[in-house]
């Protein structure tokens, strides 16, 4: 198969949802589906020891959460298919955000008791600037759930895309008798040993005098006349989310939904440069962007990967790149691709895949790989300044070294940033979320073996100052001076008012929100 064969076969995409949406459980049944995973269960079962594929990180097995984002693989009905399943809790958006850069695609889970939550509704924001299309799954039908017509209008009005139901639940909960395939034309049995029926078959397997079944019938002409049409360029334009029922827990609709989600979802695209020229995926040249970065995926080795999307080529084990950013070499001899715990040596590798990357320190989130001549770079990958902060030393004087070399590689990974004291060299977490300084806490003392000491510092407002507009003598109680990993000055304000005496009193002092 040629080189454009295979990259028109992959299809990259990832899971978004609020936490406990059942994001997780979906990811398991798509394996299974795979043929990753020879059963798909309840995946959380802390008495049992069953966790889920994509749950690595002892902290995740602990606590029920995905808190990292991990790539998995599976070839189904011809298609190479990579699914990226993003951390569901809040405090980890920004790694969800970075990871949303590197899909073709997104699948968003909605709980359907709860529907479009806090959650969803930011990440679906991000999903939508950047017009990728969204499929949604309405989960947990075997509970008792809102009504689908009240579903379908949330999601038109809190996220302002338009729906299109490709089938609708006979009841819910205790009453659920399954699904009426309107893509298929034909209704998905929840009970019995038949699974599909013609619609004309519904009056003998007991539904035709069934209330709820009545219910659909009406519900599905009203959505005939006054629905949206079924339109796949709206699809693929992100304008239009086809809708799917169904529960993960009991493995039903799960099937349907990833072949249907297969016809439709897209090859890989191309990517914008900084210089805004588009690099399209069939490009002769590799080419590829570094969205995460991963410290000890095996405790045994202590390894570090960069996640590299990518973008145009084709990747061979071996070969030589440029790191535009700085201006050097590497070679990409290393490389690994993942099917949750396990991984394999990748030799080839086309654009939409996800590779890994062992990484001594050399990448950093957001860099471009290309080869030859070529030494242009992706536009860059949002970044997110953080709200909350911390204090951090070493309990052990004489674990310094680890202690550095731990804040080292996390900072790296992008979930906390880490800014130095001006005057006292004491260092400070920020992170978006509580969350992230627990996942830290719980990551050096386990993988480095360093204690830590961490003290609140509460609530800042983070704003970078130009090097040439520096004076330590600005620098207050209310307005912390530090540096940022960069070495770049950045005040920590106490709160709003802060800012604006600052502002008021240093009006030539210019502050940036972002660096």
């Amino acid at each position: 198969m040629s080189r454009i064969d295979e990259m028109k076969r992959r299809r990259t995409f990832a899971i978004i949802s609020h936490p406990d949406a059942g994001k997780t459980t979906i990811t398991e049944q798509l394996l299974y589906f795979g043929g990753e995973i020879r059963e798909a269960g309840t995946v959380k079962g802390k008495k049992t020891g069953n966790f889920a594929k994509s749950d690595w990180m002892d902290i995740e097995k602990q606590r029920g959460i995905s808190v990292t984002s991990s790539v998995l693989q599976f070839d189904y009905l011809g298609k190479r298919v990579n699914i990226l399943d993003t951390p569901g809790h809040e405090d980890f958006s920004e790694d969800t955000y970075r990871t949303l850069m590197a899909v073709d695609a997104a699948v968003m889970v909605v709980d359907s008791a709860k529907g479009i939550e806090a959650q969803t509704k930011k990440l679906f924001e991000v999903v939508k600037h950047r017009n990728i299309p969204v499929f949604t799954f309405i989960n947990k039908l075997d509970r008792d759930g809102r009504e689908p017509l009240e579903l379908l209008e949330e999601l038109e009005e809190v996220l302002g895309i338009a729906s299109y139901p490709m089938n609708w639940p006979i009841g819910m909960g205790k009453s659920f008798e399954g699904l009426y395939d309107l893509h298929h034309g034909r209704i998905e049995l929840y009970k019995g040993d038949q699974r599909f029926i013609e619609f004309g078959q519904a009056e003998s397997y007991g539904l035709g005098n069934n209330p709820f079944y009545q219910q659909v019938l009406e519900d599905v002409e009203l959505l005939s006349e006054a629905g949206n049409p079924f339109s796949e360029e709206a699809i693929l334009a992100g304008d239009l989310t086809p809708v799917f029922f169904g529960s993960a827990l009991t493995n039903f609709g799960v099937q349907t939904f990833l072949e249907t989600f297969l016809e439709f979802a897209p090859e890989p695209h191309g990517h914008k440069t900084t210089e805004g020229e588009m690099i399209q995926p069939d490009a002769p040249d590799f080419s590829g962007f570094i969205f995460k970065i991963q410290a000890n995926m095996d405790p045994r080795h202590r390894d570090r990967i960069a996640f590299l999307r990518i973008v145009s080529g084709e990747f061979e084990r071996g070969m030589a790149v440029n790191l535009p950013r700085t201006g050097k070499g590497a070679k990409l001899s290393n490389v690994t691709q993942f099917m949750a715990e396990s991984r394999e040596t990748v030799e080839t590798a086309v654009a939409g895949d996800i590779i890994g990357i062992y990484d001594t320190g050399t990448y950093q989130v957001g860099d471009t790989l290309t080869v030859g001549k070529h030494k242009f770079e992706f536009e860059p990958l949002p970044t997110f300044t953080p709200e909350i902060f911390m204090k951090v030393s070493a309990k052990n004087v004489m674990k310094q070294k680890s202690f550095h070399k731990g804040i080292e590689q996390l900072v790296q990974e992008g979930a906390i940033q880490l800014y130095t004291n001006y005057q006292t060299g004491e260092y400070m977490l920020g992170a978006v979320g509580q969350l992230q300084f627990e996942v830290f806490k719980h990551r050096m003392e386990n993988e480095y073996k360093a204690e830590v000491v961490m003290s609140p510092m509460g609530k800042k407002t983070v704003r970078w100052i130009k090097p040439e507009d520096l004076d330590e003598r600005m620098s207050s109680s209310r307005n912390i001076l530090a540096k940022d990993r960069f070495d770049q000055p950045v005040f920590l304000f106490e709160n709003d008012f802060a800012l604006r005496w600052f502002a008021d009193k240093y009006p030539d002092v210019e502050l940036e929100e972002k660096m």
